[in-house]
């Protein structure tokens, strides 16, 4: 029997979006401060280094915002809000707050099926099937963001072309 000093930390979807919205405030400072470098030192690569880990948290956090918000059933405006918030910086911070204190982020990963209708439709059946399983969720959610992110590495920063 497991002790609760050695129990596994349970994943919720307060815990994972919390923990993504403050890495994408992070990575805006980052952001900034290799813009602040390039401008003051010109240092170029600050921005390519910062840029990129914020590109790449950015992806990480709306991968996540969708997951979570189609575990926790929110509306397009709300998705649309949490994913959107992503764009201001440190807007995610404020988003994460106004979700918890909404209620928008209680409760657990709905990992089985219930008699609300909307558990038989494919997107929530997907969902319960890759959340009880996930390191394959992370695998897939890890090698989407890789994808999307090497496709707008090759395609260039914004306003290169």
């Amino acid at each position: 029997m497991t002790s609760p000093a050695h129990a596994q930390p349970t994943v919720t979807p307060l815990s994972l979006f919390r923990g993504l919205a403050i890495a994408e405030a992070i990575t805006w400072t980052l952001l900034i401060t290799g813009l602040v470098l390039r401008a003051t030192l010109e240092l170029d690569i600050a921005v390519s280094v910062g840029g990129g880990v914020h590109g790449f948290v950015f992806l990480a956090y709306a991968a996540t915002a969708l997951i979570v918000g189609l575990n926790q059933r929110w509306s397009l405006k709300v998705a649309a809000t949490a994913i959107g918030s992503a764009v201001i910086p440190y807007a995610t911070i404020p988003v994460e707050l106004w979700l918890t204190r909404s209620g928008r982020l209680a409760g657990a990963f709905r990992l089985a099926a219930t008699d609300d209708a909307r558990d038989h439709r494919l997107p929530d059946r997907a969902l319960r099937m890759l959340l009880r399983h996930p390191l394959a969720l992370g695998a897939i959610v890890g090698c989407g963001v890789v994808v999307v992110f090497s496709v707008l590495l090759i395609v260039g920063p914004p306003g290169s072309h």
